[in-house]
């Protein structure tokens, strides 16, 4: 999921999005933590390192159970997607451009299926 909201573009960078995948919060393993810094907005949390600012995950009250990784944090080998969400585009960046094709699925706020939903009418949740 490519998110345009300005609390991702701002925080997260990269193309003027941040790109958000899932997974579960009881799995989450941090090293470090004494240099973890956390940013409050709207519904959830955002953590970053303190060091060097690098955005690491969200997490969101509305699903306490999953936390939400900023690919940029990841350093293993992540899976292609089948398919991408592009969100909150009413908020993008003007000179960002959004990928277009079948595979492309446009959102100008937060869709209704929330993405957990997404993994689970696909079967991919384990």
């Amino acid at each position: 999921m490519c998110c345009y909201c300005s609390i991702c573009r701002k925080t997260a960078g990269g193309g003027g999005y941040a790109i958000n995948i899932m997974g579960e919060a009881k799995a989450l393993k941090v090293k470090g933590r004494a240099n973890l810094k956390k940013y409050r907005p709207m519904h959830g949390e955002r953590y970053f390192c303190g060091k060097c600012g690098s955005a690491l995950w969200a997490w969101d009250k509305r699903w306490p159970e999953w936390v939400y990784p900023f690919a940029s944090a990841i350093d293993s080998k992540l899976p292609k997607p089948k398919e991408r969400q592009h969100i909150f585009l009413d908020s993008k960046a003007p000179w960002v451009e959004v990928p277009k094709g079948k595979r492309e699925r446009r959102f100008a706020r937060y869709p209704r299926e929330a993405i957990v939903d997404w993994h689970r009418k696909r079967g991919l949740l384990a």
